[in-house]
């Protein structure tokens, strides 16, 4: 039956289209080229992003771990610059107190005449040695004329500029000295700092009688 429809339509002229074995399997095969590529693209993506993402927790830790470094490396740098300056202020002290002693019961005239002398030196720990020795001077003078405090500082703050005109030099003179004790070596004394110093407490000498 199916042959003679076949025929027969055969011989009215139409023509059945022959199915083509490769189209199925071109069709199927792009398709499935399709979803490989697409697979592809999404790993791809997925593997890029997972990269991304370890990349920013490692930079984290980095960044905390560098950060409590540095923290600990500064606590460390401060307590034993703390320390030092403790100990630089200390040897100040003790050398002040020497020289105090040594100092007592010799001439105005001659204690700053080895101000002069350690100023005019070209070692820079002569000039700090000159200022040191310049501010113990101004100190005991301060003291003998009955100002009140317990320290140089102190008595200063207790004078005013009708009492003392040059008082603005002895000020500035003692925060150099200040400095050398409190910076020791961090603090750069030049030569032209230490001459300055040392005129300021001159004109305070000056002014107090002590040439």
């Amino acid at each position: 039956m199916i042959q003679k429809l076949i025929q027969a339509t055969t011989e009215e002229g139409f023509v059945i289209p022959k199915a083509d074995p490769l189209a199925g399997r071109s069709v199927e095969g792009g398709a499935s080229n399709l979803d490989l590529s697409g697979l592809f693209a999404f790993f791809t993506s997925a593997a890029f992003l997972g990269f991304l993402s370890w990349l920013w927790n490692f930079y984290t830790i980095l960044a905390y771990l560098i950060s409590f470094l540095f923290l600990a490396l500064y606590v460390y740098a401060t307590v034993w610059r703390n320390y030092y300056m403790e100990l630089n202020e200390q040897e100040i002290r003790d050398m002040e107190r020497l020289y105090d002693e040594q100092i007592r019961g010799v001439s105005k005239h001659s204690q700053l005449g080895d101000v002069l002398a350690h100023a005019s030196s070209d070692n820079p720990n002569d000039w700090r040695l000159a200022i040191i020795e310049a501010d113990i001077i101004l100190d005991s003078a301060l003291t003998e004329r009955g100002y009140a405090g317990n320290t140089l500082g102190e008595r200063l703050k207790s004078i005013s500029p009708q009492q003392l005109s040059t008082l603005n030099d002895a000020w500035e003179a003692h925060k150099v000295r200040n400095r050398i004790a409190h910076e020791g070596a961090d603090f750069v004394l030049t030569q032209r700092i230490a001459q300055e110093t040392i005129t300021r407490y001159q004109r305070v000498f000056a002014e107090l009688g002590i040439t």
